[in-house]
């Protein structure tokens, strides 16, 4: 009797065998031992493996296929390579020369048509940028400056200035003053404060300051003096934005407005000299280029002064623009900023060169 474990019964061998059990499981002959046991040779082989440290049998697996090697990652062009953004504007320029042109053609028209037209224009855009004002404080901060009487006592600013020079403006600024303050009486106490000071800061900042253009329509080359603070206005924000964009940057004020630039107010500068100095020589009766280049510079400073001071309105009110009426342009706010604090520097600056007359 065998007593092989893996000996159990002969089996003969065969192409029947083979099919039945398959060639791998076929019994291994069987042979004697020195000692008369009877074991295969499998047995034998498995446990001279066992003794030397491997497996006590091995596994009867087909070979492995080799697995693909990955594909090579494609290759990245270098970063130096990539070429560096072009600089673009901010805003649609065709939207904004267009409504440029368009306000251009009013105010000419109306300029040297018929004055009393362009005092209306002024109205117009002070009754305007005061909601715009107003709203924005009201959404943004809370804050609820009456515009009823703002509206009426800028309208009214406006015209005492063209009628009655510097003296009416006054007065219509202190009575507009104290409508504010009585009209916000008839709503609850809270908050009276902060809206009444709100009240009377947007009516010194929107007519009070507008009131100096139609005071530079009252001379008898009034339509002239308005084009040339119109026109030195427009070119030193021309020159800003056309030498910052090509070669600014040392940032001007970098916490108020980022996009400003010390080369674009070198620019604004010399822009403004230039075209002061034409303007005086050629639109101001009695004026000289001298004069002009003065007028000019002081243009250049208080302009971006302005622009500056809304942009401190605009961030401290989270907001881009004051509104959308103008497409390209934001709102009617959005470009007064640089003339509304102009206009009393032209006016002041011409009555000491060549009088108010």
């Amino acid at each position: 009797m065998n007593d092989s474990p893996w000996a159990t019964e002969p089996v003969p061998a065969g192409p029947a065998y083979d099919a039945l059990v398959g060639p791998h499981t076929r019994p291994m002959p069987i042979v004697p031992d020195a000692a008369g046991r009877d074991f295969d040779d499998r047995e034998a082989r498995d446990r001279g493996a066992a003794a030397e440290g491997g497996p006590p049998f091995r596994a009867e697996t087909p070979p492995q296929e080799p697995m693909p090697s990955p594909p090579p990652p494609p290759s990245q062009a270098p970063q130096d390579a990539t070429p560096p953004p072009k600089k673009r504007a901010g805003r649609d320029l065709r939207a904004a020369i267009g409504v440029g042109v368009g306000l251009g053609a009013v105010i000419f028209a109306s300029l040297f048509i018929v004055k009393a037209v362009f005092v209306g224009v002024i109205v117009v855009a002070v009754v305007v940028g005061l909601w715009e004002l107003t709203s924005r404080l009201q959404e943004k901060k809370g804050i609820k400056a009456p515009l009823v009487p703002l509206a009426v006592g800028g309208a009214a600013m406006v015209i005492a200035g063209y009628v009655r020079g510097a003296e009416g403006a006054w007065v219509a600024m202190a009575l507009t003053a104290l409508a504010v303050l009585v009209w916000r009486m008839t709503e609850p106490p809270e908050d009276y404060l902060k809206d009444v000071t709100a009240g009377v800061f947007a009516a010194f900042y929107v007519p009070f300051l507008a009131t100096f253009v139609a005071m530079l329509l009252t001379a008898d080359d009034g339509p002239e003096r308005v084009v040339t603070f119109l026109l030195l206005t427009v070119v030193s924000d021309t020159g800003a934005y056309a030498v910052g964009w090509r070669f600014g940057k040392t940032k001007l004020a970098p916490r108020i407005s980022p996009g400003k630039t010390r080369e674009g107010l070198l620019g604004a500068v010399a822009f403004a000299m230039a075209a002061g100095a034409l303007c005086m020589e050629f639109l101001i009766d009695g004026g000289a280029w001298w004069q002009g280049l003065l007028l000019g510079l002081a243009v250049a400073i208080s302009a971006t002064l302005g622009d500056l001071g809304e942009s401190m309105i605009k961030r401290d009110l989270g907001i881009k623009d004051m509104g959308t009426l103008l497409p390209g342009h934001g709102g009617i706010m959005d470009r007064l900023d640089s003339l509304l604090p102009t206009a009393p520097v032209v006016w002041l600056l011409l009555a000491a060169f060549v009088g108010t007359g």
